[in-house]
């Protein structure tokens, strides 16, 4: 198990690795907790004279990420997002959005997982928010968030590298790895269940 682990991660470790695990990170499907964060502390603890650059490349995939979600927010507009989120949920999103507005919608980001962000960001585009403003904040806070990291990796890089290789983190690594297969499942199942909902509500009005 663990070589199957440090094989998928290892593979992953360069820049093309991190704009993909922070793009897959902000959408709907994949849960990944702590990757795009651990990812940025590994790349820059091995290339020092590099640690500025991950913070932007992993700000910029999560943008992307963030991008297909805002969008697909549109597209189910305020009355879809029932399919994806739960009403409980749905409703605490309401009022943040509409009190706080894109600006403070974006900062939520910094609040670390499981705060379940994604969920935000589908729920912007339903409701239309500002794009512009919630686009740049979020790529800010994103870029805080992982240039805080990199800076901490840049001095500390030796002693986080070897805590990384300790047997506490493997037990840490082997939960976050069940957490996201966990995750991602129930994710990829209810995006299933949305979509054949859908489907009966449109053959039904058809009929």
């Amino acid at each position: 198990m663990r070589t199957f682990l440090i094989g998928i991660f290892g593979s992953l470790m360069n820049w093309w690795g991190i704009w993909l695990i922070a793009a897959m990170d902000s959408t709907m499907v994949f849960f990944l907790p702590l990757a795009v964060d651990i990812a940025v502390i590994v790349l820059a603890s091995r290339s020092r004279e590099l640690f500025w650059i991950y913070p932007i490349i992993a700000s910029a995939g999560s943008l992307c990420g963030a991008a297909v979600t805002y969008y697909i927010g549109r597209r189910v507009d305020d009355v879809g997002l029932e399919r994806f989120i739960s009403p409980g949920r749905l409703t605490q999103i309401h009022k943040k959005i509409k009190t706080k507005g894109a600006v403070a919608l974006a900062v939520l980001d910094l609040v670390p997982p499981p705060f379940p962000f994604t969920a935000f960001i589908l729920a912007a585009g339903a409701l239309k928010v500002n794009t512009y403003r919630f686009f740049v904040t979020l790529f800010v806070t994103r870029l805080i968030r992982f240039g805080a990291e990199s800076v901490l990796a840049f001095f500390y890089g030796r002693q986080i590298v070897r805590w990384f290789q300790s047997d506490t983190f493997e037990y840490i690594a082997y939960f976050l790895f069940g957490a996201a297969m966990l995750g991602t499942t129930l994710a990829v199942i209810q995006l299933i269940r949305s979509t054949r909902r859908t489907g009966h509500k449109t053959r039904r009005r058809a009929a």
